[in-house]
């Protein structure tokens, strides 16, 4: 037999993002789980997504809701158990759908079996030796070690009783691993090849550009920033030493042929960012140009542009995504309201058109607005953290609707589901909107179809003349056309095939995008 010249299945791949809490309660405790994805896998096989990727589902206290490991290789209780997994697993596989999951390296949770046995070993012992322990500075080491901040606000170190202090840069809950400690690395390859056993198709790996850490911990230059964000020259992050990182994890996970590997990546700087997925590093790496995109045309072409240009030296695959569990949902940020849903429909058929592989938020292709939680509802560490300035993630997790007419919509059996849910959601759930041709969920399902069944979605993209206000560009024989400005643009010459809103004769109106044949 000669080579498979096959181009890997997940390079032109569509995952759909599923946020476990959030998506279908199978149990009755208010709480989505693994056998609420089973039973609404039809609904994904329908929305014609290729492969799911599973929030964090591993035993944790949920302080930061899963990505405080305590047991990396078991599942929480309040998602089933591997029992469960192996269903959901054996089930996607029936339907032709991978299943990666989350792996969260850069940290444990204060509850794992091995920051217990640190706190209750010496200073310079081995078990501390896992994590980041310091002497403190100034007068009987009072002062933490230096001026890092926690990306969720406040000190990125805790004071323990015997005086040492360690490292979080998230929550409290979340000490940093030593990853130039050999345990961390094996014990990481023994969770890897637990679940790659069990049939799982790859990793989504959580913050992949943390890990390492510099040598001497310097300060950072300026601690005044706004939470949940960093610059490429932040000192806590994007150091030289995760590549070496990444390519001890791209050796075991190349030992399951097919198997991908998905990188949180906050990095701007494009030749930094190419590092990420060189061959022998991660195949893929978040992007997140698109999703901090204004709706205007010249910014979305600049963030496609730039995107394109991040993969180009080392011959990768971009990767792109317009929301996730820790950005405010689409809808809102465009304007919310009618305007709002009309520009996130518009960037739908702008994202599903692009080269390379798309990732869909649970919820994104309802349509979904950010939820105004009150403040008591609140449980994003992040809300705690910074003094209650910052409201946090949880706008964007509030669980589906999937049919009925009032809360809980079809998502669980007890109505006090884990985040509230509005009572005007009924014209958004699954039920109402799968029979209306015209709805955001019908309109996903017949993009998806349009860029399963299509040739022409394997080619480059071209830009073409634009309007002012448009953005135009043509994939093989499919042209996307997106109008970000105020007045009606002349549509291309082309048969149309899809449109995000009502087309008027040949023009495109404000807010919209089309497809056209041409």
């Amino acid at each position: 037999m000669g080579p498979d010249n096959r181009a890997p299945w997940w390079q032109d791949c569509v995952f759909y993002q599923v946020y476990p809490r959030s998506f279908a309660d199978s149990s009755g405790d208010g709480v989505g789980d693994l056998d609420g994805v089973t039973a609404h896998l039809d609904y994904l096989r329908e929305l014609g997504v290729d492969a799911l990727w599973l929030n964090p589902v591993m035993v944790s206290p949920m302080a930061d809701h899963g990505y405080d490991v305590a047991d990396p290789r078991a599942i929480d209780p309040l998602f089933g158990d591997l029992a469960g997994l192996d269903r959901l697993v054996a089930a996607s596989h029936e339907r032709g759908i991978r299943l990666t999951m989350d792996l969260v390296p850069n940290h444990t949770s204060s509850a794992h079996p091995w920051f217990v046995e640190a706190l209750g070993s010496a200073p310079g012992s081995r078990e501390r030796e896992r994590y980041i322990f310091r002497d403190g500075r100034g007068p009987d080491g009072a002062q933490a070690p230096n001026n890092w901040i926690s990306v969720f606000g406040g000190p990125a170190w805790t004071r323990v009783p015997d005086g040492q202090w360690y490292l979080h840069l998230f929550d409290v809950q979340q000490p940093d691993l030593n990853w130039d400690n050999p345990e961390v690395m094996a014990d990481f390859e023994t969770t890897l090849r637990f679940w790659l056993d069990r049939g799982v198709d790859g990793f989504r790996i959580d913050v992949s550009h943390g890990m390492a850490k510099p040598p001497g911990l310097p300060d950072m230059p300026v601690t005044d920033i706004k939470l949940l964000t960093h610059q490429d020259d932040d000192p806590r992050f994007n150091r030289p030493g995760v590549h070496a990182i990444h390519r001890a994890i791209r050796r075991v996970v190349d030992d399951y042929p097919g198997a991908v590997s998905v990188g949180e990546v906050w990095v701007h700087d494009n030749a930094q960012f190419a590092a990420y997925i060189r061959p022998d590093e991660l195949h893929l790496a978040f992007n997140f140009r698109l999703l901090q995109a204004e709706f205007d045309a010249g910014e979305i072409r600049d963030a496609i542009e730039n995107s394109l240009a991040a993969v180009a030296s080392v011959a990768g695959t971009p990767t792109w995504a317009l929301e996730n569990h820790d950005v405010q949902r689409s809808v809102t940020r465009y304007g919310d309201g009618a305007a709002g849903l009309a520009r996130a429909r518009a960037m739908a058929l702008v994202l599903l058109a692009l080269p390379g592989t798309v990732f869909v938020y649970n919820g994104q292709e309802l349509g979904l607005p950010e939820v105004e939680l009150p403040d008591a509802a609140l449980q994003d560490p992040v809300w705690e953290r910074s003094g209650h300035t910052e409201r946090g993630r949880d706008g964007c997790r509030v669980p589906l609707p999937w049919s009925g007419d009032t809360p809980p919509f079809g998502f669980s059996d007890d109505p006090d589901t884990w985040l509230p849910m509005p009572s005007d959601w009924a014209p958004l759930a699954v039920e109402h909107q799968a029979s209306d041709p015209d709805s955001t969920l019908s309109l996903y399902r017949r993009a998806l179809e349009i860029r399963r069944e299509r040739a022409g979605f394997g080619e480059r993209l071209e830009w073409l003349p634009a309007p002012e206000g448009a953005v135009v560009f043509r994939r093989g024989t499919l042209i996307c056309v997106v109008n970000t400005g105020s007045q009606p643009v002349a549509l291309p010459e082309g048969a149309r095939l899809l449109s995000s809103g009502p087309l008027t004769g040949a023009e495109l109106a404000p807010n919209t995008a089309a497809w056209l044949s041409g």
